[in-house]
C-alpha cells in the first residue's frame, strides 16, 4: 500500500507480513508491518490492523454483506519516518474467541474469508491495505468436536454467519458462525440436518446444537457449558450420538 499526501508527494510504502498466516480462536497473530519512506520525512500518527470477514448472512435482505471489522489491535502509536528509511514494528494481535472457523482439517470453509487489513493515519490521510487472508483452524476443544462428528459419519456440508441477535449475551461479535452437518443414514428418518455453533470465551467452552427435522421443523437440540479442560476430556461422539438418538428436541446439558 503506498499513501499520497495532499500535495502529492510520496508518502510511505506500507507492506505487511504475517510470520504465519494461520491462527485459531483465541490465538494470536504475529508478524510485522513494513515502512519504507517516500520523498520526505512523515509522523504517522497510528498504525493499526483490523481483522475483517465477509460474511454471508443467512435469512438476511441481499444474503452477501461487504467485508465486516470485527476486531481491532494497534500496531504503534506516533512514528516518524524520515525519507526513504526502511523500518520494521512487530506485533502480536489476539483473536477473538468467537472468530468464524475457516477451514478444518486443512479444508477451506466455502464462503468464510477471512484477514487482516492494515490502517495508516497521517495527519488527515486514512489509507487501508488490500485484505491479507487469514486461515483460522479450531481450537483444541472445537477440533474434538467436529472430530466426532467426522466419526459418527456425518459430512460437513457448509457453514455461514448469522447476525447475532441484540439480546444475545454470548459474546461481543456482531455474528455467529454456525455448522452445518448431514446425518448418516441410521440418522436419516429422524434429523435432517445438525447445526453446531460454538460460542467460546478464554474462561468456558460452549456449544450449541441445533436440529432440522425432515418434517422442516427446526428443534433446538440443547447446549453444552463447561471448561476447556472438560471439554477435551469429553467423549463427543458418545454425547452426540447420545443426544440425536435420545429425542432430538430435548435440551441438553
Amino acid at each position: 500500500m503506498r499513501l499520497s499526501d495532499a500535495g502529492g508527494a510520496s508518502a510511505p510504502c506500507v507492506t505487511t507480513v504475517l510470520a504465519t498466516p494461520r491462527t485459531q480462536p483465541g490465538g494470536v497473530l504475529c508478524g510485522e508491518v513494513r515502512l519504507k519512506g517516500g520523498d520526505a520525512d512523515v509522523a504517522i500518527d497510528r498504525i493499526r490492523l483490523g481483522l475483517v470477514t465477509s460474511p454471508y448472512v443467512a435469512h438476511e435482505a441481499g444474503g452477501h454483506h461487504p467485508n465486516e471489522e470485527f476486531s481491532q489491535a494497534p500496531v504503534s502509536g506516533a512514528v516518524v519516518l524520515r525519507q526513504g528509511e526502511e523500518k520494521a514494528i512487530a506485533f502480536r494481535a489476539a483473536i477473538p474467541w468467537g472468530t468464524p472457523i475457516s477451514e478444518i482439517g486443512g479444508r477451506h470453509l466455502a464462503g468464510m474469508a477471512l484477514g487482516v487489513r492494515t490502517e495508516v493515519v497521517i495527519a488527515t490521510i486514512e489509507g487501508r491495505s488490500d485484505l491479507d487472508l487469514v486461515a483460522v483452524s479450531p481450537a483444541p476443544a472445537q477440533s474434538r468436536v467436529l472430530q466426532a462428528f467426522a466419526r459418527l459419519g456425518f459430512p460437513l456440508t457448509s457453514a455461514d454467519l448469522r447476525a447475532r441477535r441484540e439480546d444475545d449475551p454470548h459474546h461481543g461479535l456482531p455474528f455467529l458462525q454456525k455448522i452445518k452437518f448431514y446425518p448418516p443414514d441410521h440418522h436419516a428418518g429422524v434429523v435432517h440436518e445438525v447445526e453446531v455453533t460454538f460460542v467460546p470465551s478464554s474462561s468456558e467452552f460452549v456449544m450449541e446444537l441445533e436440529v432440522d427435522r425432515p418434517s422442516g421443523r427446526h428443534v433446538h437440540a440443547g447446549r453444552y457449558r463447561m471448561s476447556h479442560e472438560e471439554a477435551l476430556r469429553t467423549d463427543w461422539p458418545s454425547e452426540i450420538d447420545r443426544w440425536l438418538v435420545t429425542r432430538p428436541g430435548r435440551a441438553g446439558r
